[in-house]
This record gives structure tokens, C-alpha cells and sequence, in this order.
């Protein structure tokens, strides 16, 4: 669960949110949604741990976020970021092994358990054969697929992904975030995801967070839609509407 007490961000003095009080339920999948420059990314940075320059609080089960050393911030959320910087000579298993990094101890020696939910990762985001390719022989895709395993193998109860199907054919697009919607659903964690993509956001997610005027609406999708605050926003055609709706 992950709760926003209060919270203001921005830049200088520019105000992305104002005040803002809501709540991510555990076990579900929330799109955040808003104009360019409205503070997506920024958001999703704060409550990464990212970005501490906020007043205000937020909560990650109950435990405020700047009380939480970097170990303990990692074994509650993962993070997946829309730029990666990729080292040569890595291969894909070495980068999803980075997320069991807060469960090893000093030595960085996997254990069995370690080993196997690697190895699960792969196979949840198609890429098991991939497991000795370098990640820089790959595509963006594809590379955005190993850093969503390694979110997996992570195996926090909270994980944040900005856009993460940038990069991605539309097939793959749904079948990443259809991904996300079992962790949510299935393995109980809480997930966000930003996204451009109002068609994925509807039909996949349970909340749509939507920035609007340094203000973040949270509600249920039908409940967004049937306000209007999306065709607002967006200045969408009713009849666009209406077809969302009956998704």
C-alpha cells in the first residue's frame, strides 16, 4: 500500500502537485496518466526514493519513505526507469541478478532460491533463451523487457514503472502490462505504471491516476471515464468515449 499525505512536489518554484492525499491499495494495478510535463516522472522518482525535494509524506505500508535505509527501501520496491545506461560485456542474467542484490548479503552469492526466481523472471517476460545475450546486442525492446525481469526477481510488494512499454510493438504492449496486471492480482503487489497510452490504461488497469492542474485524481477506470475528467483533460470525442466505456 502506498500512500500520499499532504504531498507537494515540482521544481524551482514550479508547482507540479499541490497537497495532494490518496491511496494505492495493495493488490492492484494503477495507470498514471497526464499531459507531458505535468509530473509523471517526477512523481514516480518520489516515491521510488528518487527525488526527496517534497514536503509532505509518503507512506510505503504504513512506514514513511525517508525513514527507510536504502536496504530496506529495496527489499519493498523496485523500480523500472524509462532510460537505462547499458554497460558492455553484461549479460541478461547478470542484469536481472541486480535485483536479488538486497536479499545476498555482503558476499553477492546466489542462493538456490535466487537462482530459480531469476529464472522465473525470464520466463514471465519471454525472454529464457535470452539468459547469455549481452544487453548491448539488444533491441530497446527487448532490453526493456530484462529490466522488467529484473523488477520480477526483485520480488518487492511494491513496484513502480515508468512508461514501461515505451519501445514496444502493440501486441507486446499488452502483453507486458497484462504481465503487471497478474503480479497485482495474482502475486498481491501494488503496482503503478505511467503511460501515453489511454486504450492500455483502460482496459488493463483497476485506477487510473490522472494529473491534472498540480491535482491527482485516483479512481476506479469506469468511475474516471464516467466523470469525464478524461475526456476533459484530453479533449477526446464523445463517441471515443462511449467505446471506452464498454471495454
Amino acid at each position: 500500500m502506498i500512500r500520499l499525505k499532504d504531498f507537494t512536489i515540482g521544481y524551482g518554484k514550479k508547482i507540479l502537485l499541490k497537497e495532494i492525499n490518496t491511496l494505492f491499495p495493495d493488490s492492484s494495478l494503477t495507470a498514471l496518466i497526464g499531459r507531458n510535463g505535468t509530473g509523471k516522472s517526477t512523481l514516480l522518482r518520489a516515491i521510488a526514493g528518487l527525488n526527496p525535494k517534497y514536503s509532505g509524506e509518503i507512506l510505503i505500508n504504513d512506514r514513511n519513505l525517508k525513514s527507510l535505509s536504502q536496504k530496506e527501501l529495496a527489499s519493498v520496491l523496485s523500480f523500472v526507469n524509462t532510460q537505462h545506461p547499458r554497460i558492455s560485456n553484461l549479460t541478461c542474467n547478470d542484469i536481472i541478478s541486480l535485483g536479488r542484490s538486497p536479499f545476498t548479503g555482503w558476499t553477492g552469492r546466489l542462493s538456490e532460491k535466487d537462482s530459480l526466481m531469476i529464472e522465473e523472471a525470464l520466463e514471465n517476460v519471454g525472454m529464457k533463451s535470452y539468459r547469455n545475450r549481452q544487453i548491448n546486442s539488444l533491441s530497446d525492446g527487448e532490453f526493456q523487457r530484462v529490466m522488467i525481469a529484473r523488477a520480477i526477481a526483485q520480488d518487492t510488494p511494491v513496484i513502480i514503472l515508468d512508461e514501461p512499454t515505451s519501445f514496444l510493438d502493440l501486441p507486446t504492449r499488452f502483453e507486458v502490462v497484462g504481465l503487471l496486471k497478474r503480479l497485482s492480482s495474482e502475486k498481491g503487489k501494488t503496482v503503478i505504471f505511467s503511460t501515453h497510452e489511454l486504450d492500455i490504461a483502460v482496459e488493463m488497469a483497476d485506477y487510473i491516476a490522472l494529473i491534472d492542474d498540480q491535482n491527482l485524481l485516483n479512481l476506479p477506470v469506469k468511475e474516471m471515464i464516467s466523470q469525464g475528467h478524461i475526456r476533459r483533460l484530453f479533449e477526446i470525442p464523445g463517441d471515443y468515449i462511449n467505446r471506452l466505456l464498454q471495454l
